[in-house]
């Protein structure tokens, strides 16, 4: 599974103070506004168990759920304070932190992905899902761990607007209907809202297509801030962040040919809204 946070082996999640402590203010500032579990729920508009996990320290908060809570809490930016200190460590692969790392300063993010949504792209049901099958089956607490690790990696795109993030992702991907119809239309939808942002291209690789760059697999490229480009690949149970210039190149080259292959952002964009009504 895209993102080193599958399987597991290397996957065991990993313990998180700052989560638990994000927790134990957001339970503080509830007993303050005396409301149950239950009312501030309903009033952040997230479930129960939702709730419970990020107040237990077993999820990572959205943005969203930041936000709403400290308006409902009037927490006078205590959370979202609290929130930047958070770890982005828990959850992830041992051979994918290294990688997670250096997507934290990246000048440039390239993905090209052929078996499932990429993680940064994924909606919460979605990753759910994918956790929920894996084998052999994880825990309930991995599965948090692991969602919560994913969830938080995904503030990168908003909170790196300098980051240029490009996506090729085969329609196929779509077209397998993971999750169900409503799991589907939810992330077309979503892929949709994050394309209109200035720093994100995403480009869909139709189903049909005589010549194809990218056939030997998953491609991710990354520019460093002193502008040298790495490479990583990832297979069931494993990693390699790859730093040889010739290899770095070959991918760059099959990369950029991908780019040509693809349909335009614009159609693209217009395949999407296609697929999202159909769902």
């Amino acid at each position: 599974m895209c993102g080193g946070t599958a399987g597991n082996g290397g996957a065991e999640p990993e313990g998180s103070d700052s989560l638990k402590a994000f927790g134990e203010v957001v339970k503080a500032f509830r007993a303050r506004a005396r409301l149950t579990q239950e009312q501030f729920a309903a009033r952040v508009r997230y479930s129960v168990p939702t709730v419970g996990s990020i107040e237990q320290g077993r999820r990572f908060p959205s943005t969203e759920f930041i936000d709403r809570a400290e308006e409902v809490l009037d927490a006078f930016g205590t959370l979202r304070g609290a929130a930047r200190h958070l770890s982005r460590r828990p959850g992830l692969a041992s051979w994918f932190r290294q990688w997670a790392r250096l997507e934290q300063e990246a000048v440039s993010l390239y993905t090209y992905e052929c078996r499932l949504v990429p993680d940064l792209l994924q909606t919460e049901a979605y990753a759910r899902r994918l956790f929920v099958n894996q084998l052999p089956p994880l825990g309930d607490e991995q599965i948090e761990a692991q969602l919560a690790a994913r969830l938080e990696r995904q503030r990168l795109l908003r909170e790196r607007p300098n980051t240029a993030y490009s996506f090729i992702l085969e329609e196929g991907v779509f077209l397998r209907g993971t999750g169900g119809p409503k799991v589907t239309r939810d992330l077309v939808e979503h892929v949709l809202r994050l394309a209109e942002l200035r720093n994100i291209e995403i480009q869909v690789m139709p189903q049909t297509r005589e010549d194809h760059a990218g056939l030997d697999g998953p491609i991710q490229l990354l520019e460093t801030r002193d502008n040298t480009w790495l490479a990583y690949c990832e297979g069931q149970e494993s990693g390699q962040l790859n730093s040889d210039r010739k290899v770095v190149s070959m991918l760059q080259m099959r990369y950029a040919r991908m780019r040509s292959q693809a349909l335009s952002l614009e159609d693209s964009t217009s395949l999407l809204r296609r697929m999202r009504g159909a769902a």
